[in-house]
């Protein structure tokens, strides 16, 4: 919209019209220009002031201005007196005030010298009008005054303008998805801890109703928590190894215990006291070589209270050809053994001691069968112990593969004990064993061959599943031994014979070495005794003397110089 009227417009003739100013609604306020005065009178947007020195002002045009138009009278010329006024405040030609003028801005007439005071104000904006230039004053003009009440102040935005708002929700909906996602991760950390604590009873539980939780698998309960020992399915087999060289003979009773799908080799020592077939004592090792097979085992189930199936004698060339089939074997040695081939000494041992030893048929036989000076029997058992974990763990877990191996062995089995039977045996040790399921047990024997019940109830009642029975210790004649011959291991190499020979030992301690051996009984039922007890020892029958025994012993034997230990 262009605000500037030209000659000629549509609807104003020829008449000229100038923009003076705006009322006090905005509104462009025109007059027309005579017609004397036309060629005078043209719109200069720029006008220069020369003599008021107040730079240029739109609404100032002189004293001989004439009047302005007025929308108010139906567009005719308001009176002119003298000078033209926009604000309704004109004077007379004179100078004088003519009434009460309208003054919009609050503003009266001051003085009487024919000029008002000018009020500055901010130039309205007309669209697509050029306006005066403001920023252009005349050079050495003072400064328009400004008033305060002039400008309109933008209010500054309060708690409830829309930024405010906006980031009020922004702050807030950032706040609700940090709780919102803290509340998911401690609902995915409380559901991880039911899952474990899930996880764990089951496996707690399947540990508990397989056996294998330690401390209560094996044992009775009495709150009924854990399958009692007595009623577990074992299969137990008893294996006698025969040392054909050295003589001797080694014992262990396998246990597959099906219930808890754990297996057991248990070492059983030579000093075990059995009742023999006669009713009399005797041990394990003498029981071995009189009553064979049948006897032996008959006599381990009455006093471990077991159920032994078979019987597997396994002489040492047999366990060296058992060992080279399964591809040797690999044990933790705790002792060298020297090659028995061997012509001087000093050679190079057979076997070496430390892990991971890898040991051919030849050098198992040698590490089972080892037993050093002064050693008692049952480290050379728990040697035979190490060769069997071995064996199972190298055995195949198939049980036709396995018989396949025990019917290449060419060995007369005991005849309630097949080919068949026994690899089937040893191919399910085998596989528990690869697993880490098969342990080795020694079967705890006090010195007089018996069982004490509160030492044995671990392996007799857990293991075995039996009741310990040891015979009376009445029945066979105790003897307590001293050694009085300088040489330490005298008193163990004496126990084993005695044990051996169906005598009960009791440990006498040692004594001032003296040169000749004596065996004591206290009255004459004794003497015949006594006479057995020397002939056992391997001593003369004229050491066999009558006096004073030491405390509940039948016969007491003080071993002198003279005494030669035999192998037992």
């Amino acid at each position: 919209m262009n605000d500037r009227y030209d000659a000629g417009a549509a609807g104003y003739g020829a008449d000229q019209y100038e923009l003076v100013g705006y009322d006090e609604y905005g509104q462009p306020v025109y007059r027309q220009v005579p017609a004397q005065q036309t060629h005078q009178q043209t719109y200069d947007p720029y006008p220069q002031q020369h003599q008021q020195g107040y730079g240029y002002d739109p609404y100032a045009q002189g004293q001989q201005s004439p009047p302005a138009y007025d929308y108010g009278t139906g567009g005719h010329p308001a009176p002119d007196y003298g000078s033209h006024d926009p604000y309704g405040t004109a004077t007379h030609p004179g100078g004088a005030a003519q009434g009460a003028p309208h003054d919009p801005y609050g503003q009266t007439a001051a003085g009487t010298t024919g000029r008002q005071p000018r009020v500055a104000e901010q130039t309205a904006h007309i669209p697509q009008q050029a306006g005066p230039d403001h920023d252009r004053e005349a050079p050495g003009e003072p400064q328009r005054e400004y008033h305060t009440e002039q400008f309109a102040f933008v209010e500054e935005p309060d708690a409830n303008s829309e930024d405010v708002i906006d980031w009020l929700k922004f702050t807030e909906n950032r706040t609700e998805r940090r709780e919102e996602a803290r509340r998911r991760a401690r609902g995915r950390i409380v559901a991880l801890v039911v899952v474990l604590a899930l996880v764990v009873a089951g496996g707690v539980g399947y540990l508990w109703y397989a056996g294998k939780l330690p401390g209560l698998a094996s044992e009775d309960s009495d709150t009924g928590t854990a399958t009692a020992a007595g009623a577990q399915k074992r299969d137990v087999i008893v294996v006698h190894l025969h040392d054909t060289k050295g003589g001797g003979t080694s014992t262990a009773l396998l246990v597959d215990n099906t219930t808890t799908e754990r297996g057991t080799t248990v070492l059983v020592p030579n000093s075990l006291a059995l009742t023999s077939d006669d009713g009399t004592t005797t041990t394990l090792a003498k029981s071995v070589e009189d009553d064979g097979s049948d006897g032996t085992r008959d006599a381990l189930d009455t006093v471990l209270g077991t159920d032994i199936e078979g019987t597997w004698r396994l002489d040492t060339p047999y366990l060296q050809n058992l060992v080279d089939l399964v591809g040797n074997i690999d044990v933790d040695t705790d002792a060298e053994v020297p090659d028995p081939a061997a012509k001087k000494k000093g050679e190079a041992p057979l076997v070496n001691k430390g892990r991971d030893q890898t040991l051919s048929g030849k050098m198992a036989v040698a590490y089972a069968t080892y037993r050093a000076p002064g050693e008692a029997q049952n480290a050379q058992l728990e040697r035979f112990g190490q060769v069997m974990q071995g064996v199972l763990r190298k055995m195949s877990s198939d049980p036709q593969a396995a018989t396949t191996t025990i019917q290449t062995l060419a060995q007369i089995l005991d005849p309630s004990l097949t080919d068949k039977d026994l690899g089937t045996f040893l191919a399910g040790l085998s596989d528990l064993a690869k697993g880490g399921d098969v342990r080795t047990d020694l079967l705890p024997v006090q010195n007089d061959g018996t069982l004490s019940a509160q030492a044995s109830a671990r392996v007799v009642k857990n293991v075995l599943g039996g009741t310990a029975k040891s015979p009376d210790k009445d029945a066979a004649v105790s003897v307590s031994v001293r050694n009085a011959t300088g040489v330490k291991d005298n008193t163990e190499k004496a126990r084993v014979v005695l044990l051996n020979g169906g005598f009960t030992f009791l440990e006498g301690g040692t004594g001032t070495a003296r040169p000749t051996s004596q065996v004591i009984y206290a009255d004459a039922a004794g003497k015949a005794n006594a006479a057995e007890v020397a002939k056992t020892l391997g001593l003369s029958a004229g050491s066999v003397t009558k006096g004073k025994t030491s405390g509940s012993a039948d016969v007491s034997v003080v071993l002198g110089q003279d005494y030669e230990p035999s192998a037992g």
